[in-house]
């Protein structure tokens, strides 16, 4: 089989490698000329485990390319698709489609022979419709149809999640597009993968409920945190007691500082103004909405606290950047709100985090980068945890405490015991757990 896949950013790449490593032939296509030459030349414009020799090994196999020209990469296709971004349309907090639909124009002007156009980017429901409408009017004599294959890819660990799917989700306009799309997945049907083919609107409206479960998840676990401190529980425990029930599940069961990067504010904040529209509002999810954006806020309130309430001409270290670790992708991080917060309470911020600190740069202005943990702890006052990196779950903790002026942590990803903190030394604060014996604030 061959397949065109617009668009070579996360979704686009890592779906075109991997159904590459399928043994399909995949072209590529991207309007940024700079990274189409990196990416003919092996450099991965993305931080993503493994993707550099998943990709180098199908180049070599001659089944993946890369290149400018659409036409080029539709010559005898069974399938297009569509990846490119859906930001947040400035202003209204609607799903930004004018790239799917410059998309659809282009792929009309260049169909030759029957083809399934596949949207695989995140898009409100209606839009495979949409779609389907334009190819007709700039095509009206052109044999195709529109498919919705919505993406479940977890950064940072997304080639196993294309490969080992939990399920595949079709929304097939037709039979004759619901069979290709079977043959283009056929590799997971011999690993039984529950393939689940639905019409274009509940496939589209599937990938934002999911999504939309999951964030509400993460915020009812973030708020029953806040509860366990005050009360005096321990939130995994609490949470390792609801998890183990089948109905609940213990994923994404996990407190922290609020959810980010590229899908989840985006797509909470996609449906809720859909769901307006229709006039079918989303109470639940428009509330997960509100108490995430004020949740990142507060974040820079606990470090400030335990600082013994101002760091006005003090240095904050920070550990990790990015919204979540193995992945350089700084997208509605809680980093963006607490980091800004404390620079505006007059902390001077120094911080590491081992990939993102490239993209973070230019996000954080006047912030101090340093070359490794142990670097960002040199004389600071206190040290934050925002992202759970492998590397900062074993630091040396007598090197840590020599290092900074005053050993003071916030461990907003609760990777360390707060008893070995305190027994360490440490003024130790986290989240929704009891603070330990002379844990509090220095």
């Amino acid at each position: 089989m061959r397949i065109a896949m617009i668009g070579t950013g996360y979704v686009g790449l890592v779906s075109g490698a991997c159904f590459s490593e399928f043994g399909v032939h995949v072209c590529c296509v991207d309007k940024d000329a700079e990274k189409i030459e990196r990416l003919k030349r092996g450099e991965i414009p993305i931080y993503e485990p493994g993707l550099d020799d998943l990709v180098a090994r199908n180049v070599a196999a001659g089944r993946l390319s890369f290149t400018l020209d659409l036409k080029e990469a539709m010559q005898g296709v069974d399938a297009v698709f569509i990846a490119v971004g859906t930001p947040t349309r400035r202003g209204d907090g609607h799903a930004d489609l004018s790239y799917v639909y410059a998309a659809a124009e282009e792929i009309a002007a260049n169909l030759d022979h029957y083809t399934v156009v596949v949207t695989k980017s995140t898009v409100p429901v209606g839009t495979g419709r949409e779609v389907e409408s334009i190819i007709r009017r700039v095509r009206p004599d052109a044999e195709f149809d529109v498919a919705s294959n919505p993406e479940f890819l977890r950064e940072g660990s997304a080639i196993g999640d294309f490969m080992r799917p939990d399920r595949v989700v079709i929304g097939a306009g037709s039979e004759r597009a619901a069979e290709v799309m079977r043959r283009l997945y056929r590799p997971l049907y011999l690993i039984e993968t529950p393939i689940v083919l639905t019409s274009l609107e509940t496939a589209e409206l599937t990938k934002y409920a999911a999504n939309t479960f999951l964030a509400a998840k993460i915020t009812f676990i973030n708020e029953i945190a806040d509860l366990c401190e005050k009360v005096g529980a321990n939130v995994h425990d609490v949470a390792r007691g609801i998890g183990l029930d089948g109905r609940i599940g213990k994923k994404f069961l996990h407190p922290g500082p609020g959810y980010g990067g590229s899908c989840f504010p985006k797509d909470t904040l996609a449906l809720v103004r859909t769901a307006q529209q229709v006039g079918s509002p989303l109470r639940i999810i428009e509330t997960v909405v509100d108490i995430n954006d004020k949740r990142k806020k507060a974040m820079a309130e606990r470090i400030v606290a335990a600082c013994g309430g101002s760091v006005e001409g003090r240095t904050v270290a920070v550990l990790g950047v990015t919204f979540k670790p193995n992945t350089d992708d700084m997208r509605d991080s809680p980093s963006l709100d607490i980091i800004p917060a404390l620079q505006k309470a007059g902390a001077h911020v120094r911080a590491f985090d081992p990939a993102g600190m490239h993209e973070a740069a230019r996000l954080l202005p006047g912030v101090e980068w340093s070359e490794n943990a142990y670097g960002t702890l040199q004389d600071a006052d206190c040290v934050a945890i925002l992202t759970e990196w492998n590397e900062f779950r074993a630091l040396d903790l007598k090197r840590v405490k020599a290092s900074m002026k005053r050993p003071v942590m916030v461990d907003l990803r609760n990777i360390y015991n707060p008893e070995d903190m305190v027994r360490a030394g440490f003024s130790y604060s986290s989240i929704g757990r009891p603070a330990p014996a002379g844990g509090g604030a220095v």
